[in-house]
């Protein structure tokens, strides 16, 4: 009986390897059948263009609001403050 039982189970291990190897197998031949690279640089290419819209539509939104802050201190009689410029010289020697 326990010959049986070891048995059964040595058999359902050899079917789960060899379902195994023929799904790895049939995994390999299909990759290497996909055209891999040309869907990278697809995916790739997209993922820039929306990454451009991302800016573009950041940078529309801060444009507004600055739009609005400007407005908001020109009703209320404020000046806005200029630009700030950075200091490209220094004092010191190298």
């Amino acid at each position: 009986m326990a010959l049986q039982g070891l048995l059964v189970k040595a058999a359902s291990t050899v079917v789960t390897g060899a379902v195994g190897v023929a799904a790895y197998n049939g995994v390999r031949k299909a990759l290497a059948k996909a055209p891999l690279r040309e869907a990278s640089v697809s995916a790739t290419a997209l993922a820039l263009r929306g990454a451009r819209k991302a800016e573009e539509g950041a940078e529309s939104a801060r444009l507004k609001v600055a739009d609005v802050v400007a407005e908001a201190r020109e009703r209320i009689g404020e000046e806005a403050p200029p630009p700030a410029v950075s200091d490209s010289g220094h004092d010191h020697d190298h």
